[in-house]
């Protein structure tokens, strides 16, 4: 890879995962505790035995978090992969549904529906997925199967069966060379995403301190009852009480 690109991949990464953090950290100033109570599972939390309120609250943030950062780091690393087609073979956002990514190389035309990892969808999710490719071929009639070449692109992970029929799935180090032309470039992308992690994550945590004690404060008021027992039954009242009733 030549000095230029990286230099420019570099860059990239550092003004994109800026962005990541500053998410992370709006979505905590707007979080509300009913939100995550109306989301989770109260018969789960009970059979999990949490009856430390602190514990209680601090595994409600913090499946929340989990689910978020996915998304938004799985969005990051979309707009890196297109960023980084681009540099090599002028690859481009697919305005077609369910494409991410179209560029041409070596005399192919490769449509890519990119994910974060290998494991990401159900049946229905893939068919769907496969829809999209073929609703793609019949509009692009002009072009032999054999020119025009569907992938799931993962940007982590492995599948070893990449072959799929309609499609090509390739994973990981096996992706980011489809769409550089370097067989290292899976591995090059990882430095500049350590940038001031340290810097940012601090600041992060000591936003997710003060809600976890802000959060418990609330949570023992309302679903508490005086001896500090939580109040199973009004806590199961409030996710799920039929408001007509």
């Amino acid at each position: 890879m030549s000095n230029d690109k990286q230099i420019q991949i570099a860059q990239f990464i550092e003004e994109q995962i800026n962005t990541f953090h500053q998410r992370r950290l709006e979505s905590l100033s707007r979080l509300k505790l009913a939100k995550l109570l109306r989301r989770k599972n109260p018969y789960l939390l009970k059979a999990k035995n949490l009856e430390v309120a602190s514990d209680l609250v601090k595994s409600l943030l913090d499946a929340h978090l989990i689910a978020q950062e996915e998304t938004l780091f799985g969005d990051f690393l979309e707009k890196l992969a297109i960023f980084v087609c681009r540099l090599y073979f002028e690859g481009r956002k697919s305005d077609a549904e369910g494409i991410d990514l179209e560029f041409s190389r070596g005399g192919k035309f490769y449509i890519v529906s990119i994910k974060s990892g290998p494991h990401w969808g159900n049946a229905q999710q893939i068919k769907r997925m496969v829809d999209n490719f073929r609703n793609f071929r019949e509009a692009k009639r002009n072009m032999s199967d054999e020119n025009l070449v569907a992938v799931n692109g993962c940007c982590y992970g492995r599948d070893l069966n990449e072959n799929k029929g309609d499609y090509l799935k390739l994973c990981g180090q096996s992706f980011w060379e489809l769409i550089s032309g370097d067989r290292e470039m899976y591995l090059r992308i990882i430095e500049p995403l350590g940038h001031r992690a340290k810097e940012r994550n601090d600041a992060f945590y000591k936003e997710y301190a003060q809600l976890i004690n802000r959060f418990t404060e609330e949570f023992m008021r309302d679903f508490c009852k005086e001896n500090g027992a939580i109040d199973w039954q009004k806590l199961v009242a409030f996710s799920s009480r039929d408001p007509r009733a």
